[in-house]
């Protein structure tokens, strides 16, 4: 793909100090296999650079097309799945959640004991979907590893992708899981996003990964997206690694032997889906461009600028509301909306961006962000366990801005 810099508002020059610091600090120090940074601006493909490997072991270069697991970077996807129903007036946000799941009516707040002994209260309010959908649902993620819940979840692999558990099961299991804390109180990243997988499946009528295909993913023209690598495309699937205490890093997903080259039984928007670059800059282009891309539309203009709207209760930022351990983003000036995280005060982030950008990342460290004022989309892959090992997400934000050459009208 043939690169306009310039055209789009930035210093090719500048462009080279972001590649030259990847190289030095993380690739040729071992500290992540490579690196694939994508910049899209003022419709123009500003940068795409593809630096180190791919797969170490086997010593293959990373490619633009390189296939990667984008782990929670699946769940704007999945968010963007169910808004489509709500569009369509078969499902409201503020609905609550035992409409559709009716074992979920009776779920309590957890109040102490282990998961054999388990005491609960009545919730303050039901669950609803929005809660679902900006994480105040009182779901968890096992690997929280901060709460008895937590822990129950761990035991029970709740939400993993290993094992013969489908959505139905997941569901099955949380009916038998008390919640952290009462619905709409608090914010706690969690399996909300599953949960949003399987309400699709349950009101479209389709399996969950048929309607992403059919009404996401074919019309935006993202043939490498989905739930595991086919055969055919397994030269081009990425190795995973896992830090180091020393620094460095190991293999934690061997390609040619991983889970993800089979379909899986859990079908999780929470975490299951592979992609890369391109096919990743086709889904948030269509966000940036108001729901549509190339004549096909997914959603509306105002549901996007709705999705992208923080949501938290009274307008508050994550540090404010937040009991997770874990978070793809930092949390000072940082809300979240119907599925992306939301910068309210970029003063307070202390990092370059515009009030109202949006972004998520994955475990494996990949990271997007969407700046709508600035016209701009930035898109990193790499495969290193867990996103939080390196700062490098503030510092790609860093880099990216200060290569501007001219920044947009306020």
């Amino acid at each position: 793909m043939t690169t306009n810099p310039k055209a789009a508002g930035i210093s090719p020059q500048r462009l080279k100090i972001l590649d030259d610091f990847l190289l030095s600090r993380y690739i040729e120090t071992g500290k992540i296999p490579g690196a694939l940074t994508l910049i899209f601006r003022r419709g123009e493909l500003a940068h795409l650079s593809a630096l180190g490997h791919a797969d170490v072991e086997r010593k293959r270069s990373l490619a633009p097309d390189t296939i990667f697991r984008i782990y929670s970077m699946s769940k704007p996807i999945t968010s963007v799945a169910f808004m489509m129903l709500v569009e369509k007036g078969m499902v409201a946000l503020d609905d609550p959640v035992h409409r559709l799941i009716p074992e979920w009516r009776e779920l309590g707040v957890y109040e102490g004991g282990f998961m054999e002994t388990f005491r609960t209260r009545r919730p303050d309010r039901p669950m609803l979907m929005i809660d679902l959908l900006r994480h105040t649902s009182g779901l968890t993620y096992g690997f929280q590893q901060s709460t008895n819940v937590d822990a129950a979840y761990r035991k029970l692999k709740i939400g993993e992708r290993a094992g013969d558990s489908t959505l139905a099961d997941l569901i099955a299991q949380l009916s038998r899981m008390p919640l952290e804390f009462s619905p709409g109180t608090a914010w706690n990243y969690s399996v909300s996003t599953d949960v949003l997988g399987y309400l699709v499946e349950r009101i479209s009528g389709e399996p969950f990964d048929r309607y992403l295909h059919t009404r996401i993913l074919e019309p935006l023209g993202m043939a490498d997206t989905a739930f595991f690598v086919p055969s055919e495309k397994r030269d081009r699937f990425a190795a995973c690694y896992a830090a180091t205490p020393k620094g460095g890093m190991m293999l934690f997903d061997d390609p040619q032997t991983s889970p993800y080259l089979e379909p899986p039984r859990l079908l999780s928007g929470g975490g299951g889906l592979v992609s890369t670059a391109g096919d990743y800059l086709r889904f948030t282009r269509m966000l940036l461009e108001g729901g549509s891309l190339d004549g096909h539309q997914i959603l509306s203009p105002k549901t996007i600028e709705l999705m992208t709207m923080n949501h938290l209760p009274d307008g508050k930022d994550l540090p404010a509301l937040s009991r997770s351990l874990f978070s793809e983003v930092t949390f000072n000036g940082i809300g979240f909306g119907l599925g992306f995280a939301v910068t309210i005060d970029p003063a307070r982030t202390m990092i370059p961006g515009s009030a109202g950008d949006f972004s998520w990342g994955g475990a494996a460290s990949t990271y997007f962000w969407i700046d709508p004022r600035e016209q701009l989309i930035a898109i990193f892959m790499t495969q290193l366990m867990p996103s939080t090992t390196y700062t490098i997400r503030r510092e790609l934000r860093t880099l990216v801005y200060s290569a501007f050459t001219e920044s947009s009208p306020a």
